[in-house]
């Protein structure tokens, strides 16, 4: 009987800590889907971040749970996962979303969960209990996820000018102002779809593996699924300003028309990517975007050092939380 009383204690602590998470990412990344709609004027920067709160939500009711199904089972083989590993997988994503936040780097929240499961499943079994196909997946969607984005975004932005051609550029700003609503409303519907399943997944890994829920089941509980969502829609409402600004106007000023075609250029990304059940990162997504907006006006528009930085944030993420996560777990041997 002890043993389920301290599970549960423990299993309520690590839900806790998951949500924690989830809110971070909200916090994290509401800049990346407001960005471009401040830094264009088009919303002030409260309203923005009511919008994308609202949008994060309501990904609840339109995507399907192929990323936490990819989370929950895809990247460990069951059985491995035990408390310990939960444990350090969280903080090791928590104290790298801390750094980079503190430091104002966009890097992934994903990235940093994923990192962090792999550190603490490797310190605890080696590399043979994960699954490669998932680890695949999710490291190639790293590359390919801001490829893509650079591509929708640049395309998207040279059908506009040649559609618009003709158009007076008072107009063109007019119209893409309002259009701009819309885009960053799909890309807050993205945001919110990939990110709070990747935290739905977690508690649904760390359930299976305590016993509350069995491993056959092809959901997890609801509770788990609306607490998720509520918690990165509140993150994203106390979201943080320190992102915004490096992302909206550091790495290439953007107008209207450029962050409209930025933000679908990422949101369209984020919808293959959740429909191909991949836990992508936002960031990646949408800076891959922003950069090919600006690199068809001209290559010197795009801040290569801002990118460049960024870069480095990226390739670092999954070994620094990973790390860390292994650390983490050790300690919570020690613990408990």
């Amino acid at each position: 009987m002890e043993t389920a009383q301290a599970a549960l204690w423990v299993v309520v602590l690590l839900v806790a800590l998951a949500l924690a998470f989830d809110f971070m990412n909200g916090f994290h990344d509401a800049a990346n889907s407001i960005a471009t709609v401040v830094s264009t004027g088009v919303l002030k920067p409260t309203q923005a971040v009511v919008f994308a709160a609202f949008f994060n939500f309501i990904a609840i009711f339109v995507f399907h749970l192929s990323v936490a199904a990819t989370v929950g089972k895809g990247i460990v083989q069951p059985g491995v996962v035990d408390t310990h590993v939960v444990f350090g997988a969280l903080i090791g994503a928590v104290t790298w979303n801390l750094i980079t936040w503190y430091y104002g780097i966009p890097s992934s929240s994903s990235h940093a969960l994923i990192g962090g499961i792999v550190g603490a499943v490797m310190a605890k079994s080696g590399a043979s209990v994960l699954i490669g196909a998932g680890i695949f997946k999710t490291v190639a969607f790293i590359f390919i996820s801001p490829l893509l984005g650079f591509l929708f975004g640049s395309l998207m932005m040279v059908a506009v000018a040649w559609i618009f051609r003709r158009t007076r550029p008072s107009h063109v700003d007019k119209w893409f102002r309002r259009l701009q609503l819309i885009s960053a409303g799909a890309y807050s519907l993205g945001h919110g779809g990939n990110d709070a399943q990747k935290t739905i997944g977690i508690i649904w890994m760390l359930l299976i593996a305590t016993g509350y829920t069995a491993a056959g089941d092809t959901t997890p509980p609801i509770w788990a699924i609306v607490s998720c969502y509520v918690a990165i829609a509140l993150g994203t409402m106390f979201g943080g300003w320190r992102i915004v600004k490096t992302m909206g106007q550091k790495i290439t000023k953007l107008k209207p028309v450029g962050g409209f075609c930025a933000e679908s250029g990422g949101a369209l990304t984020l919808f293959i990517a959740t429909a191909l059940g991949v836990p992508v990162s936002t960031t990646h997504t949408i800076t891959g975007a922003i950069v090919g907006v600006g690199s068809t006006q001209r290559a010197s528009a795009v801040r290569w050092g801002v990118a460049g930085n960024i870069v480095w944030a990226w390739i670092l993420t999954i070994p620094a939380s990973a790390f860390v996560a292994a650390l983490a777990y050790w300690v919570s041997l020690q613990l408990y």
